[in-house]
């Protein structure tokens, strides 16, 4: 009986335990299924070692298609045709990326929810209230006008379909079996989404609100002097002087700036310092080859897997090598045989919020030219895993989706703070385009002539197209569709009801600034103003501030018979105009009587320093807390209030005053007794510094070290930590060339050699694979964190001989 007994507890138990690690406990996946060694986790580990020929069959193939991998795992695609190349470049990335795709269109459309249950409903609505998904299916729109690129498009989602077919469960990626789901079919408009989360990344801020409310509390004197119309110091992508062969449109008359923004707990988000990208290209006159050579390295959020996919691609007519956005055909920044380019942000105002006044709560109207005019509403619906399906209506006038109506805001979502309440969105990324066909006629183009045609149809995000060629040109253009508007249109808020606050048209494609082979010798940029004052247009009143742009420009001035290495040190130049034009300011200004023995050793080493922002250097720690925490002492007693959201006057503005204005009212902190001044300001910013380095570190030591403090690494994309890279000693700041912090920075690192047999090297912080199980997941890290760039195996042919080949595979229909 005891026997019996015993074998049925056993029994039960064991069935309880078959049941509890087959089922998902809240966020924790089915662990039965996670731990099974045939089809769980450990049927990710990826062996370094493969098999060096495969023949496989696809079905979708109109003809045979070749592909060699290099060392570390980069397809070199060869087909005879546009669709076998894209769906075979489909095919592969979903191979090596296919999770990360996935999780990036769900996140970008508002549709985690189906993924993670109710804890990502608030996130979903914001995306789609955005207007996220409606941007896409407009892209989509402009774009099914030109059946060239659907059959691109279409080609491309076929081989992404192709390979998750292939798959069987044990065969999912590892992030779907932590968050138990699988993929699904690949929509052209999942392409498209990737389009827009670019978009939000780089032209998805706003200041409006904060200059509003500035403008309420302070006047538009002190407004326009702390929040200047252009930059004090600024050296322009289009250097100063050119001429502009154009007659110009007819300017939209400007309407008086109003601060029509309620003082209201706003909280937008703000452009942040950092996200953008150096490019350049040198002219031959100033290379050892006589040939251009050319370099970019846009800066953004890092992730593991990378942001990027590098790839080949060739067919009869086109031999492309570069870096693709995984979930979009193409290469995005490359080069052929005949020419490169490459991007940068340009930081045009291209998103604007109006204040809509309704007619009654029902939504139904709203006031604009003295009239009432119709609202349109969008359903959107949200499924739910694990709960019911949400529905929610957005509210959208001509300008655009109603983020949020009054009193529908919802109060713990912190992404929420950065939306007011009644208020429409004009954003670049809702229109129709066709972004896809510039990036297919680039991946072709072989002089200067194809270049500026295949720009012409890049819209949104605007970017700085950075160009070289084998026939000796070089050129940029700063690029995109931008709004034609008067000067400083979308500074402020806007009014709804005004249709001469509307964007009247666009500037025309052909007048967007430009230069052609300038006599400098070079052309370059890193997010700086595009032009000078005599440019007829508005693009921005702000953009980043002039330090990495007038460094690159110091640089390649003096450069003379450059070489790839010098394209290369320049990408990790670590130094700091910003150290160069303050640091001495703020030593000067110190009393060293009141220094402590700690302090006084601090001050000498920051005395010492060079300006480098390089990882062994102590004063560079020093110095950028101490910097920051000036700035924050001027400016947080009369830009911090309660209910009333500002922003800080910019680091231009800041070193304005710091040189040239000892005697400025903003020294003084409104919160004390006493009157303090610059000295006092940078006096116990300076103490501050010391006591915090103190507390986290310890006395003065190594571990003050700059690349100890910054603590760079690069985390998975979900922020599943284990998934994350190691610890990664590095310099540079975001004042320096090599603009990188703590997770931001150079996500692609480029340079090419134009010439009768054009050379790459390139490198970025990861691999090719998206599994962390993989070799190939971060194998390229430490290259990237030593500021070294692999030469990229460019094949003219299939057939072509290389070492470097490690694998080679026939896909056939």
């Amino acid at each position: 009986m005891v026997v019996f007994l015993k074998s049925g507890i056993t029994c039960l138990i064991g069935l309880t335990l078959v049941l509890v690690l087959n089922i998902k406990l809240g966020n924790v996946p089915p662990l039965g299924k996670f731990l099974d060694p045939f089809h769980g986790f450990w049927k990710n580990a990826e062996s370094r070692n493969i098999e060096k020929v495969m023949d496989i069959k696809l079905e979708g193939l109109e003809g045979k298609v070749s592909i060699r991998f290099d060392e570390q795992r980069i397809p070199h695609i060869f087909a005879d045709n546009d669709h076998d190349v894209y769906f075979a470049q489909g095919y592969i990335t979903a191979r090596d990326r296919l999770w990360q795709m996935d999780f990036q269109t769900r996140f970008a459309s508002g549709r985690l929810s189906e993924v993670v249950g109710p804890k990502a409903i608030e996130l979903d609505q914001y995306q789609r209230r955005m207007g996220m998904m409606y941007g896409a299916e407009n892209m989509i729109k402009g774009m099914l006008k030109d059946p060239q690129m659907t059959a691109v498009m279409n080609a491309y989602a076929e081989g992404i379909n192709a390979y998750i077919k292939s798959l069987s469960a044990e065969d999912y990626p590892i992030e779907f079996k932590i968050l138990d789901y699988k993929p699904e079919e690949w929509k052209i408009i999942n392409s498209a989404l990737l389009l827009k989360l670019m978009s939000a990344t780089l032209s998805g801020g706003s200041n409006e609100f904060y200059l509003s409310n500035i403008l309420n509390e302070y006047g538009p004197e002190i407004t326009k002097d702390l929040f200047p119309d252009s930059p004090y110091r600024e050296d322009p992508v289009i250097p100063k002087g050119t001429k502009w062969d154009f007659k110009p449109s007819i300017i939209p008359k400007s309407s008086t700036p109003q601060a029509i923004s309620e003082k209201k707990n706003i909280t937008t988000k703000e452009k942040v310092d950092g996200i953008g990208s150096n490019n350049w290209a040198v002219a031959g006159s100033k290379t050892a080859t006589g040939y251009p050579l050319l370099a970019n390295d846009p800066h953004l959020d890092l992730s593991l897997p990378s942001i990027w996919y590098q790839i080949q691609l060739t067919t009869g007519n086109s031999n492309v090598y570069g870096v693709s956005l995984p979930g979009a055909p193409a290469v995005i920044i490359g080069f052929n045989k005949d020419i490169a380019w490459g991007v940068t942000n340009v930081d045009a105002d291209v998103l604007d919020w109006y204040k809509i006044k309704f007619r009654d709560s029902v939504f139904e109207e709203y006031w604009y030219n003295n009239t009432w005019k119709k609202t349109k509403k969008r359903i959107e619906t949200i499924l739910v895993r694990g709960a019911k399906t949400v529905t929610d209506t957005v509210i959208y006038t001509h300008h655009g989706p109603v983020v949020y109506t009054e009193g529908q805001k919802p109060v713990d979502f912190t992404k929420a703070n950065n939306i007011p309440e009644g208020h429409a969105l004009r954003w670049i990324a809702h229109d129709p385009s066709n972004e896809f066909r510039a990036i297919y006629l680039l991946n072709r183009s072989k002089n200067h002539t194809d270049y500026k045609k295949a720009i012409t149809y890049f819209s949104a995000p605007a970017q700085n197209f950075i160009f070289a060629s084998a026939e000796n040109d070089i050129a940029i253009t700063p690029n995109g569709y931008f709004p034609l508007k008067y000067k400083t249109q979308g500074k402020f808020i806007l009014d709804g009801s005004l249709a001469s606050d509307d964007w009247h048209g666009r500037i025309p494609a052909e007048q967007n600034p430009t230069v052609k082979n300038p006599a400098r010798g070079f052309v370059s940029s890193a997010n700086q103003s595009s032009t000078d004052k005599t440019y007829p247009y508005y693009i921005n009143w702000e953009f980043a501030p002039y330090d990495r742009a007038h460094r690159i420009n110091n640089r390649l001035t003096v450069m003379t018979k450059a070489t790839v290495d010098s394209m290369r040190n320049l990408q990790n130049d670590n130094y700091s105009m910003l150290a160069q034009n303050i640091r001495l300011n703020l030593i000067e200004s110190l009393d060293t009587q009141k220094l402590n023995a700690s302090q006084t050793e601090a001050l000498e080493v920051v005395k010492n320093w060079n300006n480098f922002f390089n990882a062994n250097e102590i004063g560079a720690s020093i110095f950028e807390i101490w910097r920051k925490l000036v700035e924050k002492n001027i400016w947080s007693d009369e830009f911090t209030k309660k209910d009333l959201p500002m922003r800080y006057p910019s680091r231009d503005r800041l070193v304005e005053m710091l040189l040239n204005e000892p005697n400025a009212r903003w020294y003084d902190n409104i919160n004390t007794r006493q009157r303090e001044n610059k000295k006092d300001i940078i006096q116990l910013s300076f103490i501050a510094t010391v006591d915090s380095l103190t507390e986290k570190f310890g006395p003065i030591s190594d571990q003050w070290k700059w690349g100890n403090v910054k603590h760079s690494y690069v985390p998975h994309l979900a922020k599943i930590a284990g998934f994350n890279s190691k610890f990664l000693n590095n310099g540079g700041s975001k004042t320096s060339v090599n603009a990188m912090n703590e997770t931001n920075g150079p996500s692609w690192r480029m340079v090419v050699a134009l010439g009768k047999n054009v050379k790459g090297y390139g490198v970025f912080p990861g691999g090719e694979s998206g599994n962390p199980g993989s070799f190939y997941y971060d194998d390229m890290i430490n290259t990237w964190t030593e500021g070294k760039l692999n030469e990229l195996l460019f094949l003219k042919s299939k057939n072509e001989k290389s070492p470097r080949i490690i694998q080679a595979w026939e896909l056939g229909k």
